[in-house]
């Protein structure tokens, strides 16, 4: 009987996937790039990767990577800091993405030892999988950032910010969160609780996406979301608590909305706005819509009941109106 092929191991994995094996100490990467290496450590850390200080941990890759930003701030494109603010919104893009990439194919990988053409091993699966997905995913990856670029760059022009400060634009801001999830995750496995907050995730995404808002960002069981307009807003909540709320295999929800100026960094948004729509989700009842006397003046009078609620007191704010809103 002849052996068994010998089991890939997570060197073989890491290598497969670089293209490449290690070489390089940091002090030679940045020779080689030009820098110091107090700013090739910056920019190691604004990647998310711990320093390896004296390791050959370093690839050519690697040298290359450091070298183009050396270039960018040698001919003034970005000063230096500018480069580690960008090098962390990649960094942290990357590494969420990753995750959610090997978490997705982890099931892939498991169907493929139980198939016909199991390699033996989950890692030497994991190895072949990478060398049939990653070349059409990192194409995918190029294209989808050139996308969302240029619809960033058009939502700084349709969003209205002004030529004194581009960081800032007036915006309706949406938060949506599960009631009572804590309680609830106590309640369930461990697997269904991926799948809940996956499903709702997913499915507000796609709500916000179709009716033209931006999901900034997932918070487990919340998700916070932007749109230029209060009533596009409202059509967003009202399409959440339908595929969430009206689904009886699904928790219900509660809408936040709040109006006014935030400032973008990194992808995320800041402001009043922020803060109160993120508060009001307190005061909503299940599957309804509160939201802040700002964006309450601001929706069509002809489309939409409003009907103030009793002053209460919202952290950070002092006491405040919610105003409950449902279309006629």
């Amino acid at each position: 009987m002849a052996p068994d092929p010998p089991r890939p191991s997570r060197e073989e994995l890491e290598q497969s996937i670089l293209g490449e094996s290690p070489g390089y100490t940091a002090l030679e990467v940045a020779a080689s790039a030009g820098m110091s290496i107090d700013e090739v450590r910056r920019l190691w850390r604004a990647l998310g990767f711990p320093e390896m200080a004296g390791e050959a941990f370093f690839t050519a890759a690697d040298i290359e990577a450091v070298a183009h930003v050396s270039t960018l701030v040698e001919r003034g494109n970005l000063d230096f800091d500018m480069a580690v603010t960008l090098t962390r919104a990649l960094g942290q893009t990357m590494s969420r993405l990753a995750d959610w990439e090997v978490a997705t194919l982890v099931g892939r990988v498991e169907e493929m030892e139980k198939s016909e053409d199991a390699t033996g091993s989950r890692m030497g699966s994991a190895l072949r999988l990478v060398d049939e997905v990653n070349p059409a995913f990192e194409e995918l990856l190029l294209y989808a950032w050139r996308r969302h670029l240029a619809a960033a760059a058009s939502r700084m022009e349709a969003l209205g910010a002004n030529e004194e400060d581009l960081h800032t634009t007036h915006v309706t801001v949406g938060f949506a969160d599960i009631v009572h999830f804590t309680a609830l995750s106590n309640k369930i496995d461990e697997g269904r609780i991926g799948d809940l907050v996956e499903v709702f995730e997913a499915r507000c995404h796609d709500v916000v996406s179709t009716a033209g808002g931006r999901a900034i960002k997932s918070i487990g069981d919340s998700i916070l979301f932007v749109t230029d307009t209060a009533e596009r807003a409202v059509e967003i909540s009202e399409g959440i608590i339908r595929v969430i709320g009206r689904d009886p295999r699904m928790p219900d929800v509660r809408l936040g909305l709040a109006s006014g100026s935030v400032v973008t960094r990194m992808g995320d948004v800041f402001g009043p706005p922020v803060n109160m729509a993120a508060r009001l989700t307190a005061v909503a009842r299940r599957n309804r819509i509160i939201v802040d006397a700002a964006t309450a003046a601001l929706l069509p009078d002809g489309e939409f009941v409003t009907r103030r609620l009793p002053a209460r007191p919202v952290r950070g704010f002092g006491l405040v109106e919610p105003v409950a809103v449902s279309r006629r």
